[in-house]
């Protein structure tokens, strides 16, 4: 299967960042799992935060035709009654099959004054045709609680609008967290001119794949790579999760 992270830049312009990762999308080969920045359509935009959850839904329905033969991992500014949730949805045959809200809201960018926090049980592995897959969003790859909670998946992503100046945490943290799970870790963060970029992929093996110069960054996931890795070096994973 190939990994695809996506590195774009967010305009103020949603339906412009809509076609411009569609474009992108469209570019990647049948049987890609694809990962988006966090909140790439749409940006933060707390001063038109209802704007863009009306977005979200329009974009949602153009997102899932896309995902036919693709998987498509996206982040969306959602509106539930009155509150608003930063979620993660996983595209796969056209249909939604997982949904999961940032639950560790990052304070420095005033995230916890705007959003609601999602809820800690949907922070979990997930079966997509045999890959066990999990999702930590940004900030919350930063808590080793919350590794636990997604200890033995063979692939984890990380979709991300992590700072510059914090660019050697965000390197440092993904491939810890690949090397420490034995697992493939699936990172896109933004290309905004004040974001660290570093998006890549990262093997059980801790080989990082990434180029902070290209919107589409690729390595082909060999799940058999997890499985040498952890007959290899065991540290439980091997006959818990088989």
């Amino acid at each position: 299967m190939k990994l695809v992270a996506l590195q774009t830049k967010t305009t103020k312009d949603f339906k412009q960042n809509l076609n411009h990762i569609k474009e992108l999308i469209s570019s990647c080969e049948e049987g890609s799992f694809i990962l988006a920045p966090e909140l790439c359509l749409t940006g933060f935009s707390y001063d038109r935060m209802d704007e863009a959850s009306e977005f979200a839904i329009k974009a949602i329905k153009k997102i899932k035709k896309l995902s036919e033969n693709k998987t498509i991992a996206i982040t969306f500014i959602e509106k539930q009654d009155l509150d608003y949730f930063n979620t993660l949805y996983i595209f796969h045959n056209k249909k939604i099959i997982h949904r999961q809200s940032k639950h560790r809201l990052f304070p420095l960018g005033n995230e916890p004054e705007y959003f609601e926090s999602g809820k800690i049980n949907n922070m979990k592995i997930l079966d997509i045709n045999g890959i066990k897959v999990a999702v930590l969003i940004c900030f919350e790859i930063r808590f080793p609680q919350y590794w636990l909670k997604v200890l033995g998946a063979d692939l984890i992503l990380n979709p991300s609008a992590w700072g510059v100046k914090r660019k050697v945490h965000y390197e440092t943290m993904t491939k810890a967290l690949a090397v420490a799970n034995q697992c493939y870790v699936l990172a896109s963060n933004s290309a905004d001119d004040n974001m660290a970029k570093s998006s890549g992929i990262i093997t059980p093996w801790g080989v990082e794949y990434r180029n902070d110069s290209k919107e589409i960054i690729t390595h082909t996931m060999n799940i058999d790579e997890v499985k040498k890795v952890r007959k290899y070096i065991d540290i439980g994973l091997k006959k818990k999760w088989k």
